[in-house]
C-alpha cells in the first residue's frame, strides 16, 4: 500500500493568516501551505501593517486587533485568489480608511458583484469596476442584521468578517450549508458565534491569538484517492482534514461503489484524520444541486471518475463552475473530449456516460486551471501517452504536485 501525505490546506491556511491579523495578540500558524494563493493573503496583509516572520514550518504573526490594521499606500493584490480578494474586502469593510483591491490573470475576469451586493446588504460600501476587480471598499457602518440566501463560502466569509464590526449581531442565512472553515477558526479564536443548522449568528468582538496547526488538505488529496480506484493501487492517506462539508466528493465515490474508510484522528479546530483507499468497481451516480457546494473544487474530477464508471452519471447544480479559474463547464468537456469520453451540459447538469477504457485522443488544455491539470493526471494512470498542456498553473495550489504524484503512481503524463 502506498503511503501519502497532503499538502497543508489552502482553505484553512488562507484564513488563518487573515484572522491572526486581526487579532488581539501573536499567533502561530503551524504547518502553513506555501503557494500563489497563500502568499497573496501574506503580501496583503503585510501591506496592511501586519509583521509575520516566517519559520521552519509555521508562520507568526503579530494582530493588530480589528482596528489596528493600516491604511496600504498602493492597491491591495490578491493574484488569483478569489477566496483572498473576497475576504480581504469582508476585513476591509469595517476599517476607517479607503482601500483598493486588485488582483491578476482570472481573478480580473471574476464577478465581484455579488460580492458587492451581499456586503451591501450589511452595510458595506464596497465598489468593484464594471462587475469585476478592482474594488474600491470606502469606510462605512455595519449594521449586521439579517441577510438570507447565502449559497456561497466565500461570500459568507466576507460577511461573517464583516460583522466582526458590526454595531448589532449578525444573522446569516444559508441557502445550502456551505464549507464552515471561517466559523470554525471564528469560534477557535473567541469570537461570540453559534451554528444551528443553516442559521449562523456572530456577535461583533475582538479575537483572540491562537496557536492553529493547517491539517491536510482534502480537495488535493481527492486526486490521489481518485486515482487510487480507477488505477488499482491501494493508498493510504494521512493527516488529512476531514470537515464533513469537504467530504461530499469522498461520499459520492463511496455511493459509486468506491472502497474508501476513514479513521478520524483530531477535532479541534478542523477535523483530521486517515483514509484508507483500494481499487473498485465503479458505478454511475445521480448528484442533485444541493450536494454540489460540498465538492464544487471536485466537480471535474469528479466527471473524470464518472468517464470511468459504469453508466450514465448526472451532477445537477454546476453553473456555479463557469466563474472558476477556468470556465469549468466547457474545460470539463473539453478534457473528457481529450480521453475519448462522452459528456454534456445543459439544464444546469453535467452528464457523463461511462467508457469502457480511455484513448488520448488530443493533449488535455488545462485553461490555466489547477484543478482541470490535476484531474487529468488522475486519468494519466489508465490513459498512456495522455499529453497534459500548461501543467505549471498547479502552483496555485499545489507546487509540489507532479513531485508526489509520481512517487505514488509512477510517471504521470507527459507535461
Amino acid at each position: 500500500m502506498k503511503v501519502y501525505t497532503p499538502p497543508p490546506d489552502k482553505s484553512v491556511t488562507i484564513r488563518a493568516v487573515l484572522l491572526a491579523g486581526i487579532a488581539d495578540g501573536v499567533s502561530r500558524v503551524e504547518n502553513p501551505l506555501l503557494c500563489d494563493d497563500t502568499e497573496a493573503a501574506l503580501r496583503c496583509m503585510s501591506a496592511l501593517g501586519v509583521r509575520i516572520r516566517r519559520l521552519r514550518g509555521a508562520f507568526v504573526i503579530e494582530g493588530r486587533g480589528l482596528r489596528g490594521l493600516r491604511a496600504p499606500s498602493a492597491p491591495l493584490d490578491a493574484g488569483e485568489s478569489g477566496a483572498v480578494s473576497r475576504m480581504l474586502a469582508g476585513i476591509l469593510s469595517g476599517q476607517d480608511f479607503a482601500s483598493v483591491i486588485t488582483g491578476r490573470g482570472s481573478l480580473l475576469k471574476r464577478p465581484m458583484g455579488p460580492l458587492a451586493d451581499v456586503l451591501s446588504r450589511a452595510g458595506a460600501d464596497v465598489r468593484p469596476s464594471g462587475g469585476r476587480l478592482p474594488l474600491t471598499i470606502r469606510p462605512s457602518v455595519i449594521n449586521g442584521g439579517r441577510i438570507s440566501g447565502i449559497d456561497s463560502a466565500q461570500l459568507k466569509s466576507a460577511l461573517l468578517l464583516a460583522g466582526l464590526y458590526s454595531r448589532r449581531p449578525l444573522e446569516i442565512a444559508e441557502r445550502t450549508r456551505s464549507r464552515d472553515h471561517t466559523e470554525r477558526m471564528l469560534k477557535f479564536m473567541g469570537a461570540g458565534i453559534s451554528v444551528k443548522g443553516k442559521r449562523i449568528v456572530l456577535r461583533p468582538g475582538p479575537l483572540a491569538a491562537g496557536t492553529l496547526t493547517v491539517p491536510g488538505d482534502i480537495s488535493s488529496a481527492a486526486f490521489f484517492v481518485a486515482a487510487a480506484l480507477i488505477s488499482g493501487r491501494s493508498v493510504r492517506i494521512g493527516s488529512c482534514g476531514l470537515n464533513r462539508l469537504r467530504l461530499g466528493f469522498v461520499r459520492s465515490l463511496k455511493r459509486m461503489g468506491g472502497a474508501i474508510s476513514i479513521k478520524p484522528v483530531s477535532e479541534r479546530p478542523e477535523p483530521c484524520g486517515t483514509m484508507y483507499v483500494e481499487p473498485s468497481r465503479l458505478r454511475a451516480g445521480r448528484f442533485a444541486a444541493g450536494e454540489v457546494p460540498a465538492m464544487i473544487d471536485e466537480i471535474p474530477l469528479l466527471a473524470v471518475i464518472a468517464a470511468a464508471a459504469a453508466g450514465t452519471t448526472v451532477i445537477g447544480g454546476v453553473e456555479p463552475l463557469r466563474a472558476k479559474e477556468s470556465d469549468r463547464i466547457e474545460s470539463t468537456l473539453a478534457l473528457l473530449a481529450s480521453l475519448g469520453a462522452e459528456g454534456s451540459y445543459g439544464g444546469g447538469s453535467l452528464r457523463i456516460t461511462g467508457a469502457s477504457s480511455f484513448s488520448a485522443l488530443r493533449p488535455v488544455e488545462t485553461f490555466g486551471d489547477h484543478r482541470i491539470a490535476m484531474a487529468a493526471a488522475a486519468a494519466s494512470t489508465v490513459c498512456p501517452g495522455l499529453e497534459i498542456r500548461g501543467p505549471g498553473c498547479v502552483n496555485k495550489s499545489y507546487p509540489g504536485f507532479w513531485k508526489d504524484f509520481k512517487k505514488v503512481f509512477g510517471p504521470a503524463a507527459a507535461r
